[in-house]
């Protein structure tokens, strides 16, 4: 799969139903018959979701842990917490859970953002806060995860 473009400003009615943007839509096309799976964010107070296919080559990688450690298995049992199959209806829109529309604490008004391969689902006013929160430390950050030039695979 190709890596995804894009911010977008939605909402969400009262059920959880939320409309997927055209320009959003057209990138996961080749997933749609697939399937979804929405999950809490790990370092965020976000959703994630990812198109099948991703979320089985991350499976791959987690299957691999010895569950005989219990350190893997609790981030197993956590990381886990909370995932549902989702998919997109015929008029395209996908249906947030209850349990993680309380745990984004979504009201209306949400913001769909890439983050490569996968989509975070966020309030807005959250969304808003964290890219506010993250402007002072970003050129840091960018030179610290960015910036290494020993590393062969560091990009230019």
């Amino acid at each position: 799969m190709n890596s995804l473009i894009g911010t977008y400003e939605c909402k969400v009615d009262a059920k959880g139903r939320l409309m997927l943007p055209v320009a959003l839509k057209k990138q996961l096309a080749p997933e749609l018959q697939n399937g979804f799976v929405i999950k809490r964010a790990v370092f965020q107070e976000c959703l994630e979701l990812y198109p099948m296919q991703e979320w089985n080559v991350l499976m791959q990688k987690i299957n691999k842990l010895n569950r005989f450690k219990k350190k893997n298995n609790d981030f197993i049992r956590r990381f886990t917490a909370g995932v549902k199959i989702v998919e997109v209806d015929a008029s395209g829109r996908l249906l947030i859970p209850k349990d993680l529309v309380g745990f984004a604490s979504i009201k209306k008004d949400i913001v769909m953002s890439s983050a490569v391969n996968i989509v975070e689902i966020w309030d807005k006013t959250k969304y808003e806060k964290a890219i506010d929160d993250a402007a002072d430390d970003f050129a840091d950050l960018a030179e610290e995860v960015m910036g290494n030039d020993e590393d062969d695979d560091s990009i230019s």
